[in-house]
């Protein structure tokens, strides 16, 4: 699988889960703090090409899977 990066924030219970997940199925993955790295929402929103609601945002190489609920789905998708 193609390199796994986790827009989240400190606190966010997802952003924690989808990097376990990573760190669960061997994944190589970055994390990246939204707040650490001064990244807005609209930042994100750029990025993406869709409003931004919640973090996490992930994305597998240049493709955005959406959050925690997509990621996992994705996952299981392709273990299959």
């Amino acid at each position: 699988m193609k390199r796994v990066t986790i827009f989240g924030r400190e606190g966010c219970g997802y952003c924690r889960r989808a990097k376990e997940l990573c760190e669960i199925k061997e994944f190589e993955f970055s994390y990246i703090d939204i707040h650490q790295e001064n990244i807005s929402k609209a930042d994100l929103e750029k990025t993406i090409g869709k409003p931004v609601m919640t973090v996490p945002q992930i994305f597998i190489g240049q493709q955005h899977i959406g959050g925690f609920t997509e990621f996992s789905h994705y996952v299981d998708k392709e273990a299959l």
